[in-house]
């Protein structure tokens, strides 16, 4: 192509669109002409470079590629980029790209690109390779430590896929119960490893799980074995799929199997399988046994984790309402559909009721029966009983009375109700009604005054105070 033609205010131009800075350099390797093409280069005091030679305004380690730049090349030999780095006045450095061309009279046009957009991307990309490598380790420390845990962990415990019902991995406690030394459980249909009678009720566990990702569990029997065991399973997803978490626990003897007589073990039978959850525990409030439904109301795999444990660290208000059962049984009195909530291993909030009776032989001992209140059905005849009063009478009174009235009077109402069912429940014990209201016991009496529920104590207490 030819240029000879092109003016040089259209050559300038040109020369400022194609390149970031440009330098007219003559053959002293001084630079006499300084142009920029950005705003951002005016931040590098190009224009002081003027009257200084070009080895001056580079860092040490660039003073050889402008050694070369300044040597001009033949005609014939093609053009190369050499990346120089130039001092800041602010400090830092700044990497630019320059090739040389020859001018008339043994000068030189060095044209420089701007390489600070790319080290920008260079540095994140780096940054980012970095941050990839960390989470990667991180990812096989996660993964070193649950090998751990699952290789040496006694407990049997399976990884099923949730399609085909294939092990996918079994623990060296699985290998054990299923006397696998040859390794060849993997691979096999989870359900051809139980006794016919018991894979319906496994596989209906599985589905149940899967449909509703909490923790499930079922009595089943081995393959090849006699001994039933505790099966259960819950949902976890991983990047192929949902996978089911199988753990399979040896039944634990229960404390009322000691017992030596033949009623005795009858009864012991019949409250390992009883509908309800069921808890003994002594007068201190330690576990000592419970069955199979009150592990799943807890959501435990196995006894172990409540036997020895106080009841209060699964009661949501603790103290409190271990105060109010042990006060009734204590005084052999029983109690009777006591309303609380219970917290499962896993964090969740149960609301439960709970019965319980105290037993004096072989030694002091309580049993609670605790009854799920998400799966109690309401019966007809509870929803049919018409409304307390005052609130049966509320249309009566709208267009008679103001509203305001109606509802101060409808509080009043209500908060009343709300102490004689706090008293009821803790036999007038005035500190445990207080606290379980949430209401400090000054507060508590002054209400007692209000709404006429005094009694003789709570006059002594006023004239004390």
């Amino acid at each position: 192509m030819n240029f000879a033609d092109l003016e040089a205010v259209t050559f300038y131009k040109l020369l400022g669109v194609v390149s970031d800075v440009s330098l007219v350099i003559n053959n002293k390797g001084v630079i006499e002409d300084v142009s920029t093409g950005q705003d951002t280069m005016a931040t590098l005091g190009c224009h002081s470079w003027l009257g200084k030679r070009w080895l001056d305004t580079v860092t040490t380690e660039s003073k050889k590629k402008i050694e070369d730049l300044l040597v001009p090349l033949p005609e014939t030999q093609n053009l190369l980029w050499r990346h120089v780095n130039h001092p800041m006045p602010s400090g830092g450095e700044v990497a630019i790209q320059y090739i040389t061309v020859a001018l008339k009279d043994n000068k030189l046009l060095a044209v420089g690109r701007n390489l600070e957009r790319l080290a920008e991307l260079q540095r994140r990309l780096v940054e980012t390779q970095q941050s990839m490598e960390r989470d990667f380790l991180r990812l096989r420390h996660i993964e070193a430590r649950y090998r751990v845990l699952f290789e040496t962990s006694p407990e049997a415990v399976l990884m099923v896929d949730t399609h085909s019902f294939r092990l996918i991995e079994a623990n060296a406690g699985a290998q054990l119960l299923f006397k696998d030394a040859g390794k060849r459980l993997v691979g096999r249909d989870f359900r051809e490893c139980i006794e016919p009678e018991s894979q319906g009720e496994v596989q209906s566990l599985l589905r149940t799980a899967l449909a509703t990702g909490r923790i499930e569990m079922c009595s089943a029997t081995l393959l090849g074995s006699s001994q039933p065991i505790t099966v259960s399973a819950t949902v976890f997803r991983q990047e192929g799929g949902a996978q089911f978490l199988v753990r399979l626990t040896q039944r634990e003897p229960s404390a009322a199997s000691n017992l030596q007589t033949d009623a005795s073990v009858v009864l012991s039978e019949a409250m390992e399988h009883f509908p309800d959850g069921w808890l003994l525990t002594d007068t201190s409030g330690t576990v000592r046994s419970l069955n199979e439904e009150g592990m799943a109301l807890l959501g435990l795999t196995a006894a172990s984790q409540v036997v020895g444990q106080s009841l209060e660290r699964w009661l949501i208000r603790g103290a409190v309402d271990w105060g109010v059962l042990n006060t009734s049984l204590k005084q052999q009195k029983p109690v009777r559909n006591f309303a609380t909530e219970v917290r499962t291993l896993s964090g969740m909030t149960l609301p439960v009721e709970i019965s319980a009776v105290s037993l004096a032989k072989p030694e002091p001992l309580y049993v609670m029966f605790v009854r799920d209140l998400n799966r109690r059905a309401q019966s007809s005849t509870e929803l049919s009983q018409p409304l307390p009063k005052p609130f049966a009478d509320l249309s009566q009174l709208v267009g008679r009375r103001p509203i305001k009235d109606i509802v101060s009077e409808t509080v009043d109402a209500i908060e009343r109700m709300c102490i004689e069912a706090a008293l009821d429940l803790t036999h007038n014990n005035r500190a445990s009604a207080a606290e379980m209201l949430g209401l400090s016991r000054q507060s508590l009496y002054v209400k007692l005054r209000k709404f006429g529920i005094t009694s003789e104590n709570d006059l002594d207490v006023d004239a004390s105070a």
